[in-house]
């Protein structure tokens, strides 16, 4: 360029001397800044983060009733696919049936949000439908009457259509490319960190594919650059018996990748944890990407439903006591974290154990030590501890929990025995039988006493 007269050598060495200044303000803003909400940047090694007092989460009751009846009204002679009539009738009744399930916590969150002034972006694989047909955020016309009018293509998503809503709604299908979707929606939720951005994997190891993004951007890119951002990652995780490819979203390497306060990682049960814990992640200032391990057969489940009082009182709990026991008559704590929880409360010989409280941790990281040790304070008379998980001894949050365990208490525990699949190469069975065999007998192994549990 400078033989061809485009530009001459001074020229060159003043755009170095500029680049260079730029990428040192770059550096010096990174390593001085805090987060909006954090006094400095010493809070990064500060892994402190409680649930409580953070931001307010639990919504008015009249707040809920008018958002429910707006996301189940239709435009008029609008006709959404009629096997769709009763999951909406459903929801009709569910605010009075204590019957409010996942997927209509999630869309009761989402609209306190934007009406709020919040904007919200979900966007994924078979996110609008649902993987298992249980949000259905954006309907279609297909037409109605006694000819069976042709539709008319017409689409109506009641999220983007609230009255008195302050922000967008955004929602989108995104192609099986998870590296350049999630790509894409990390970069999203950096340049609007005031944005609850969301991206949904069809199955949690789905975002096997986006590992190169949740590596070198995702978990790392505060501590690198001082990038900002709350991107949401949800992840259907649970073992019911689908093979190695549908099960696990890979809990193990989330934690791996956890340090210096730079993700939230989570593993609700109910829907009102859920929708506690999207709002948190909405409000809160302490800005940090979270990974939900979503539910698949627990989207339904009665047992993971929720009342409307636990919607509009409360916040969201990163451990969960027994709340179904005398705690002076337990001397066996059996912990756990997701969907097993339901599988070992709905046990047969569950409900006769009076001696045996079962405790949900449902945020794995930053690790709740102060809400574990108040919770573990309750049950001053256990001898017998057990850490209880579908998923292989050398995945799921075993290997993690199990080293926090002591300083979460605050002294020493008693040896804590692990139960749970065996050590795999395979996230699961590849065979229903095989499943539904070893399900089986990790369930009566975590709810026997100490005595009758096979040794290691």
């Amino acid at each position: 360029l400078i033989e061809e007269g485009v530009i001459d050598a001074d020229g060159v060495a003043a755009l170095i001397e500029e680049r260079e200044r730029a990428l040192q303000a770059a550096h010096t803003a990174v390593t001085t800044r805090g987060d909006v909400g954090e006094s400095s940047d010493s809070d990064i090694r500060r892994p402190a983060y409680d649930s409580r007092g953070d931001v307010t989460t639990a919504v008015p009751d009249e707040a809920i009733r008018d958002f429910n009846d707006q996301l189940l009204a239709m435009p008029e002679s609008f006709a959404p696919h009629p096997k769709l009539g009763p999951q909406f009738a459903r929801r009709h009744k569910a605010l009075e049936e204590d019957g409010i399930t996942w997927a209509h916590a999630e869309a009761l969150a989402l609209a306190s949000l934007v009406v709020d002034g919040v904007p919200v972006r979900l966007t994924g694989q078979d996110s609008a439908r649902g993987t298992f047909s249980q949000r259905h955020l954006r309907l279609h016309d297909v037409g109605e009457g006694d000819t069976w009018t042709p539709h008319t293509g017409r689409t109506h998503i009641a999220l983007a259509n609230l009255p008195g809503a302050k922000a967008s709604f955004e929602l989108h299908n995104s192609p099986l490319s998870e590296a350049a979707a999630l790509g894409f929606e990390y970069g999203y939720s950096t340049v609007a960190p005031g944005a609850l951005v969301l991206w949904e994997a069809q199955y949690g190891d789905f975002a096997n594919g986006a590992q190169t993004m949740i590596d070198q951007f995702i978990v790392s890119g505060r501590v690198k650059w001082g990038e900002r951002s709350r991107l949401t990652m949800l992840l259907p995780h649970g073992y019911e018996g689908n093979g190695p490819e549908h099960s696990s979203a890979r809990i193990e390497r989330f934690l791996q990748l956890a340090a210096e306060d730079n993700i939230r990682v989570v593993n609700p049960t109910t829907a009102a944890q859920y929708f506690h814990l999207l709002r948190r992640q909405a409000l809160t200032d302490r800005i940090r990407p979270l990974v939900v391990f979503t539910p698949k057969s627990l989207l339904r489940l009665r047992a993971a439903s929720s009342a409307l009082a636990e919607l509009t009182e409360g916040h969201f709990h990163c451990v969960l006591a027994d709340a179904h026991v005398d705690p002076d008559r337990v001397t066996r704590l059996v912990m756990c974290s997701g969907k097993v929880f339901h599988d070992l409360t709905g046990h047969d010989e569950r409900a006769a154990q009076e001696d045996l409280a079962i405790i949900r941790v449902e945020q794995l990281y930053p690790f709740p030590k102060t809400e574990l040790r108040e919770v573990l304070a309750l049950y001053p008379n256990a001898q017998s501890w057990v850490w209880a998980q579908e998923e292989p001894r050398n995945m799921g949050a075993w290997q993690f929990v199990d080293r926090q365990l002591d300083r979460a208490a605050g002294r020493s525990l008693p040896p804590i025995d692990y139960v749970g699949r065996g050590r795999r190469a395979s996230p699961s069975e590849g065979y229903a039988q095989a499943h539904q065999t070893e399900q089986r007998r990790l369930l009566a192994e975590a709810l026997a006493p100490p005595q009758e549990r096979r040794p290691e």
